[in-house]
């Protein structure tokens, strides 16, 4: 009830905004017109060209014949627009009543004057634009060599392409990628598209479908002065066909094949379809319904890689004879959970040893784990639906109300991997547009359905070791491997030595893993589903069959987004400037869940566990409140034109926050776009950023918000995690006694966390943009220079159980062996350097023969290194040099084009809390070949992505990413 209550209050603010405006009608009279439009160098009819009344709602689109019949009640004169995709937009004044028109289109094959609205919030032509846009119209999607439109996006300037799954793919641009990418906005018709909870982007998986997208606008860079939280990096604008404009039955097929190499998987097909649906009724109402399905056998995560190696500190450097993976007791495989030894969770610190004859030696050693191949199926699919139904209130105001569900599998990185299983969105949207408003509201609703955690569900499957009369406390297993050392030892004359050490320590880890849950086993698989299903990450608390103490990997978060938005343009009011007013709110309604949200009105002890009917306390609200004004004006007969707006966001858990920008562009010869742009953005922590309170594998991990830490002090009261890693080294190195402990506390560094505040970019921006040779060649460049203040990111602290660091008990309570008196805290919190990156990006495209097309893009991004390490690593994850160069022809003969992509990018360093190391350098080809059959309504598309199947990573953890081949049959136009 509380839901739908505040559901109507956002609905009826909104449409209240609107004024009287919402039933303004005019009585004119009805007119009728009709005509043909053709293609003046073919002399052939042109169906699906858009005919729109200049500056009204009213439109239609032409039909197979190129025949078009239109209803308006504007009053004579008045302008007709007609525009398609490849074709010369043209304007026609309808002075008369009178015979049909006859229209004809020129081809225009490069798009150097099209119109983008993400910019700016309004239509204006992207060549004007006062930052970089990028935009892949109709045509440029159906001919991109690219599985999908969304991946398409991986080709345009800027633009960096993180891949989870095969249903999951996030863009990023401008550095600071992670996975689940905060700093960058993705919207489909003006609704956001971030999984509140999950904290993750969701565009492509319950996103348009293939046939219903009719372009998509990139921004890279920051947008915050007119979107506000969540698009420091940029955004991606996805825009959605009109069922007015685009009417009948489309039906979209593909069948493809991955894994064609056997390697990871077994060659496996992959099959997507889709069908559109929309209608005009009476020029009032329209209606469309699209409905999607997915399914295929996901790209897997399997890189064997050990982030620990034996010169660490973290490690056991001082023995030799435990270099290399096979012999590395600290083995912390990539894309293994369960071993976790960066983390501190999963490592056994195993003292007063005899080794090479010296008493008190100390090894560490990490659980064995599993690989997550073993925990994570391959199987994904996605499935999608929407309907919208819009009714022309007037000429100049049209309603609309949408509604989008989506539910998909697959795999993405936060902290750690979930496993995606089931996942449902639901978004609810109400729109009212008119010649210069809009106002819409709407909500999304989340359930993570049967999703689970990967690592948890490890840690736990960790503690089924020996037989079901164990009591499977996480100290048994290294009591085990100790004992077993021992024992070695004790058959091996009397002692442990270097030559020896590593074959002790197959010996032990082999009897302390004795009676191990082992992968492909029916008890394996009967564990692994119980515990998945099991609501409570904490190793120590939850009980199930066989498993006195132990918990579960259950992702459980059913919470809800409520957003209303307006925005007016006055221009019309204002004779000396344009002028555009916004506002907008939104809340986010959590659900405690008992893993990763809770409700802090709780008592600490209390926090995670359920109330009697089965809740976790009261639902916790995240708010946030904005507006902006936008001013734009022209000089020098319209070659100046100065862009000044200034927005205002409040958050009641910070101070509020100005973000202005200002910009200018100068076109030079009519043809020679120059422009300047500043600003500033800011960015309030995401709700998982702000309100998370995870039990995770002896790791908690704790939003940003400062009342969270009350009571357990990891703010003011911890150690990093780096110096005690450092600390324990120095310890064991000095044989493990406490007087070496007290000895070395001078390695122990104050963590001092600051009280969060919102992000802070400062952006400086020049581009240039032109189309020149006769409208054959685009040159598009820009570059930047941000700064970062205050960056979000997480941090590992240990604060010791209830005494003050510092003391003689603090500093022991950080050694290893002294676990249970020390808690650890990943924490999310502000930098205390700032960041300085900067970079730029080039794209031309060239059409230097007949249909013959040649284009590129190259782009350059890099971070400025600080003179001091902060208290975490911020990941700037980012590969310095990157591009792709495109050649193809639409029609190299007639009905038949094809489209070829090599897309390369350099070696980096990928840095996150789950996985650290280097991403190699790759180069893929993509390439696609098109038929046309007009008289079925048919285009069939042949292709393959990453064609030659170079294996590759886009992050390190991530999945190996290798060829997908597949044919496409796409009939579009029936029943108009």
């Amino acid at each position: 009830m509380r839901n739908a209550k505040m559901l109507t209050t956002l609905i009826l603010f909104s449409l209240l905004f609107a004024g009287k405006s919402l039933f303004a009608q005019d009585n004119n009279s009805i007119i009728e017109i009709s005509g043909r439009v053709t293609d003046q160098e073919k002399k052939e009819p042109l169906p699906d060209v858009s005919v729109q009344v200049k500056g009204t709602v009213t439109g239609t689109v032409t039909n197979q014949s190129g025949d078009f019949r239109l209803r308006t009640k504007a009053r004579l004169p008045f302008t007709l627009i007609f525009s398609s995709v490849g074709f010369r937009q043209q304007e026609f004044e309808v002075r008369s009543l009178g015979s049909n028109l006859q229209i004809a289109l020129t081809t225009q094959t490069v798009l150097g004057n099209e119109l983008v609205v993400t910019a700016s919030r309004l239509p204006e032509s992207i060549l004007r634009s006062p930052v970089a846009i990028n935009k892949l119209d109709i045509r440029a999607i159906r001919e991109s060599p690219s599985p999908s439109f969304y991946d398409a996006l991986e080709n345009v300037k800027g633009v960096q392409m993180t891949t989870s799954s095969l249903t999951f793919k996030v863009p990023n641009t401008r550095g600071f990628n992670i996975p689940n990418n905060f700093r960058f906005m993705q919207l489909v018709d003006g609704v956001d598209m971030q999984a509140a909870t999950l904290g993750v982007p969701l565009g492509n998986a319950i996103g348009p479908t293939e046939l219903d997208i009719a372009s998509v606008e990139i921004t890279p860079g920051a947008a915050s002065a007119l979107y506000g939280m969540n698009a420091v990096n940029g955004m991606a604008n996805l825009l959605t066909k009109s069922p007015f404009t685009s009417q009948g039955l489309s039906i979209y097929h593909k069948t493809g094949v991955n894994h064609v190499d056997g390697k990871d998987h077994d060659p496996a097909i992959l099959t997507e379809s889709a069908i559109r649906y929309a209608k005009v009724i009476n020029n009032k109402w329209a209606v469309k319904l699209n409905f999607g399905y997915m399914q295929g056998t996901d790209w897997r995560s399997n890189t064997r890689l050990d982030q620990n190696p034996n010169n660490l500190k973290s490690a056991n450097p001082r023995f030799s004879a435990l270099n290399g993976p096979e012999n590395n007791m600290a083995f912390d495989g990539w894309n293994k959970y369960g071993d976790d030894v960066l983390s501190g969770s999963n490592v056994v610190s195993i003292d007063g040893l005899r080794i090479d004859k010296t008493d008190n030696q100390t090894l560490r050693v990490a659980r064995t784990g599993y690989w997550e191949t073993d925990l994570v199926k391959p199987q994904v699919r996605n499935i999608k639906f929407d309907a919208a139904l819009h009714y022309r209130l007037s000429e100049k105001t049209e309603i609309s109300y949408s509604y989008r569900i989506g539910s998909m599998d697959g795999v993405f990185q936060r902290g750690n991997k979930i496993r995606l299983d089931n996942v449902v969105v639901q978004n609810h949207h109400l729109e009212l547009k008119g010649s210069n408003y809009v106002v819409r509201a709407y909500v999304s609703l989340e359930n993570t359905g049967d999703s689970y955690n990967v690592k948890p569900l490890a840690d736990n499957l960790d503690l089924y070791t020996g037989g079901a009369t164990d009591t499977k406390k996480p100290g048994d297993w290294g009591s085990k491997y100790k004992a077993a050392l021992q024992k070695f030892a004790a058959d091996h004359g009397g002692e442990l030595t270097s030559a020896n050490l590593a074959d002790a320590g197959r010996y032990a880890r082999a009897q302390a893993d004795a009676g191990r849950a082992e992968p492909g086993t029916a008890r394996f698989n009967s564990l692994v589903d119980t515990i998945r299903k099991i609501n409570n990450w904490d190793i120590k608390s939850a009980s199930i069959p066989d498993a006195p103490v132990t918990g579960g990997a259950a992702l459980i978060q059913k919470s809800r987004l409520y957003h209303t938005e307006a925005q007016w343009d006055l221009s019309r009011y204002t004779k000396v400037l344009d002028l555009l007013i916004g506002a907008d709110a939104r809340i986010y309604q959590v659900i405690p869940d008992g893993n990763n949200f809770v409700d802090f009105s709780r008592p600490i002890a209390d926090r995670n566990k359920p109330e009697k009917d089965g809740s976790f306390g009261k639902d916790v609200l995240y708010k946030k409140f904005g507006g902006f004004a936008q001013v734009t004006k022209t000089f020098f007969d319209e070659k100046l034109k100065l862009f000044a707006s200034l927005r205002y966001d409040y958050n009641p858990e910070f101070d509020p926050k100005f973000t202005p920008r200002v910009a200018a562009v100068y076109t030079l010869n009519q043809r020679h776009n120059f422009r300047l742009t500043f600003q500033n953005g800011y960015r309030f922590p995401a709700l998982f950023e702000a309100l998370s309170y995870v039990n995770n594998g002896r790791v908690k991990r704790v939003g940003s918000l400062p009342y969270i830490n009350e009571g357990l002090g990891y703010l003011e009261n911890s150690y990093t995690q780096q110096s005690v890693v450092n600390f324990n080294a120095a310890v064991s190195a000095a044989g493990g006694t406490r007087d070496a402990a007290l000895a070395n506390r001078n390695l122990l560094e104050w963590a001092n966390l600051p009280n969060a505040r919102p992000e802070r970019i400062t952006s400086f921006e020049a581009g240039y943009k032109s189309v020149l040779l006769n409208n054959t060649l685009v040159v598009d460049v820009d570059a930047y220079i941000n700064s970062y203040n205050g960056f979000l990111g997480q941090v590992q602290v240990y604060v010791p159980h209830g005494v003050t660091i510092g003391t003689d008990t603090a500093v022991l309570a950080m050694l290893d062996k002294n676990r249970n008196a020390q808690d650890r805290y990943r924490v999310y919190t502000n930098a205390k350097n700032t960041y300085h990156n900067f970079g730029s990006a080039l794209s031309v495209n060239y059409n230097f023969y007949k249909k013959y097309t040649i284009g590129g893009a190259l782009n350059f991004n890099e971070m400025k290194s600080n003179k001091t390490n902060d208290v975490f690593v911020t990941g700037f994850n980012t590969p310095k040099w990157s591009g792709n160069i495109s050649f193809g022809n639409r029609e190299i003969v007639k009905n038949i084009g094809f489209n070829v992509v090599w897309r390369w990018q350099d070696s980096f360093l990928w840095e996150s809390p789950l996985v650290t190391g280097s991403v190699s350098a790759f180069s893929t080809v993509d390439a696609q070949v098109s038929f046309r059959l007009p008289k079925l309504y048919s285009t069939i598309k042949l292709g393959g992505s990453n064609l030659f199947d170079h294996r590759y990573l886009q992050y390190a953890g991530g999945p190996t990413i290798g060829g997908l081949y597949y044919a496409a049959i796409t009939i579009d136009g029936l029943l108009k």
